[in-house]
């Protein structure tokens, strides 16, 4: 039986962690895990919420009188992710580099920046667009908040539970994409913070003229973001066994596993994040006569939701068979939109387009549970290959690789999953401009899902793998 204690602790710092005994994870520390855990989420719900309130922003823009054109308003809803994907590269190293709760803490109160800056700049329609994609680009502070929070979060679960744990984390968290959507449309009818909120913008809206606050749309965040980012520098903890230089975790990139999992998990993740963010302007330029933004928080609350469901399924049957059949159907869900987009004469069917891009973002929130199972099962497994399993400082040892290893995987892959936010509305933009249509970007996507159901099935799925997980 284990004699150790969290009593051994410096401040908030635990100097001993150990989530792979059982009798201290009964004993005391998963309460001190589900405590992080629990602060974590809202932490990463707000980053996810600053990340994606372009998403609706800029479908809002032309009628406050911006006149920027289709083109520049995908940039501004793919920018974030374009920054945000490149933060989380330097984000995935710094929480045992720093601390999960000091880092948590900070990026958190980063929010601050965009949320305020994104407040002002829609008050006047004279804002230059230069500075409206600065802004854009300062979204990806919120981006940058997943691979940290992720890498941190795995060092408190011990491995039959990291799945379900980070599936709670990510996926609660991913609610803040659907949350802002969905709230963005409501808080911007009225003056909710009455002189402190700045004066009401004029309107016209089915031949009626309405008064909105769109910078309710940022505004509405901030209190939050304080509450959050004190709660997590006085409520979380960082871990002494956590803490690693960056030469220690940079062996990730002479990793086999950490490449292949970046192209698995840039089809899930990079999916969901960018169907997020252009599906309210797809859903504008393809339907003009629908309303995007009463339809289009409901997909990316299906991935959210989904996104636990996938760890605690991959922690039941394995990471690698969910994850293969996860990327069979993404395939045929996007034949569907594809079947079911306008073409030519023929206007399209909105219901079969909508229902496909639902089981598209059910997907991806599956697939991005069970990938995110796969990675610290693999490392694990390829660290204790060899490892006399009755030597006990050799186990131990090779646990603490394992698990820093995979921290630093979780994170880059998600920094490089990211990029998926931007390519996708990016791509649909350019397609758009080019042929008229966005089909070429869906051709696409298939031909990357059937690249990763490759990728699956060799090298974890298929029976002899030489990774099975």
């Amino acid at each position: 039986m284990s004699t150790t204690s969290l009593g051994a602790r410096q401040g908030r710092t635990l100097t001993h962690w150990n989530p792979e005994d059982k009798a201290f994870w009964e004993r005391e520390g998963e309460a001190v895990a589900k405590l992080n855990l629990w602060i974590s989420v809202p932490a990463l719900f707000l980053a996810f919420a600053i990340w994606q309130v372009w998403s609706v922003v800029a479908v809002g823009l032309p009628g406050l009188g911006f006149h920027y054109s289709t083109n520049q308003l995908f940039w501004l809803a793919a920018a974030p992710a374009l920054s945000g994907a490149t933060l989380r590269i330097f984000y995935s190293f710094m929480v045992p580099l720093v601390g999960g709760r000091r880092w948590t803490a900070i990026s958190t109160a980063t929010l601050l920046i965009p949320a305020l800056g994104i407040g002002f700049a829609v008050q006047d329609n004279q804002t230059p667009y230069p500075t409206m994609l600065v802004l854009a680009l300062l979204c990806g502070l919120g981006g940058g908040n997943f691979s940290s929070s992720m890498a941190n979060i795995s060092f408190f679960f011990p491995k039959e539970r990291k799945g379900s744990a980070l599936g709670v984390n990510a996926g609660l968290g991913n609610l803040g994409v659907s949350v802002v959507q969905f709230l963005s449309p409501l808080v911007v009818t009225a003056g909710i913070f009455g002189i402190f909120g700045g004066d009401a913008q004029t309107i016209v809206k089915n031949g009626q003229t309405l008064q909105v606050w769109t910078q309710n749309a940022a505004f509405i965040w901030v209190p939050w973001i304080v509450l959050c980012s004190l709660a997590a520098w006085f409520g979380m903890n960082d871990l002494a066994e956590a803490k690693a230089s960056f030469a220690d975790q940079a062996v990730i990139f002479r990793r086999k596993h950490n490449w292949l999992m970046c192209v698995l998990y840039l089809g899930t993740f990079g999916s969901f994040l960018g169907y997020a963010a252009g599906f309210p302007l797809l859903i504008k330029s393809q339907f003009p006569g629908v309303n995007p933004l009463a339809y289009a928080w409901l997909g990316p609350l299906t991935g959210a939701v989904a996104r636990p469901f996938g760890g605690w399924l991959a922690d039941k049957l394995g990471g690698a068979r969910v994850t293969l059949w996860n990327f069979v159907v993404m395939a045929l869900a996007v034949v569907g939109v594809l079947v079911f987009l306008p073409s030519g004469p023929v206007g399209g069917h909105f219901g079969g387009f909508f229902v496909c891009f639902l089981v598209l973002f059910l997907t991806t929130g599956i697939g991005n549970g069970s990938t995110f199972r796969m990675i610290p099962v693999i490392f694990l497994t390829e660290r204790m290959r060899g490892v006399n399993r009755n030597d006990g400082a050799a186990v131990a040892q090779a646990t603490k690789e394992a698990n820093t290893e995979a921290a630093a995987t979780l994170g880059f892959t998600a920094a490089m999953a990211a990029y998926g936010g931007f390519f996708i509305p990016k791509s649909y933009g350019s397609s758009i401009a080019l042929t008229g249509g966005p089909e070429a970007a869906l051709y696409t996507f298939i031909a990357f899902y059937l690249i990763c159901i490759a990728v699956t099935w060799w090298h974890y799925a298929r029976r002899n793998a030489p990774m099975p997980c």
